[in-house]
């Protein structure tokens, strides 16, 4: 089983499903799990946010999203994410395949360890080879603007950073930001799950102001951005799907 977590939008892309709930560990999962088919492969989705966009960035419950997945036997998962851009090559519409992050994030629960239960696993790599060479050949082959790999900065939120932060990133040499990826992505590697982001650029981040044909961020163009691409979005999923 192929496991999904998205933004609500991805229901769109859903036929058929079942919607099941499930209680782990660690509580509930951010919303019921549709189970479906796509291209003949089972699949689970899970609303990051809940149907209703209910959990700001720090507050989704990813310890009980990426269990839950666990729980019905699911060993790769797929994560969609928005995401602003810190270098002005990288373009609003633009995919970037991520391979590697950057935590700026504090006080979320980020592993299954606990006493009596340590767990050290590498994260030198934490984005799985294999899956993201396929979405880099899916990309290519749809014709769709992407970069093949970039570092993203995952911050606290729910706020958009400052300029002096902005700034900061880009001379770091980061190339997008969101506010999601972690602990996600570390939190399924540590339960032996192969991870893959797929980010939509949906900004230019507060830092590229300077430059007078780039507007600083604001929600209305992230989901106006957003919008414009979703169906460019559920395309690569279901390709990258029909190839696992």
């Amino acid at each position: 089983m192929i496991g999904i977590i998205g933004g609500s939008g991805f229901y769109s892309f859903l036929e058929n499903f079942n919607e099941i709930e499930i209680e782990t560990p660690y509580g509930k999962p951010s919303d019921k799990i549709a189970i479906t088919k796509v291209e003949g492969k089972e699949v689970a989705f899970i609303p990051k946010h809940g149907k209703k966009h209910i959990y700001p960035p720090h507050k989704v419950p990813y310890k009980a999203n990426v269990y839950a997945l666990k729980q019905l036997g699911v060993d790769r998962i797929i994560s969609t994410t928005a995401c602003g851009s810190l270098k002005k090559e990288i373009a609003p519409g633009d995919f970037v395949v991520v391979d590697q992050f950057i935590d700026r994030t504090w006080g979320r629960e980020d592993t299954f360890s606990d006493i009596g239960n340590v767990k050290h696993i590498s994260m030198a790599q934490p984005y799985d080879e294999q899956m993201r060479e396929i979405a880099i050949n899916v990309l290519e082959e749809l014709g769709y603007r992407f970069h093949k790999k970039g570092t993203c900065v995952v911050i606290q939120g729910p706020r958009f950073s400052t300029l002096a932060e902005s700034r900061w990133y880009s001379k770091m040499g980061f190339d997008v930001i969101g506010m999601t990826q972690y602990p996600e992505v570390a939190l399924a590697n540590e339960l032996g799950i192969r991870y893959l982001n797929i980010t939509l650029v949906t900004d230019y981040d507060a830092g590229l102001e300077d430059d007078p044909d780039i507007k600083p961020v604001s929600h209305e163009e992230v989901l106006r951005v957003f919008s414009e691409n979703v169906e460019k979005l559920k395309k690569v999923i279901i390709e990258i799907i029909k190839r696992i």
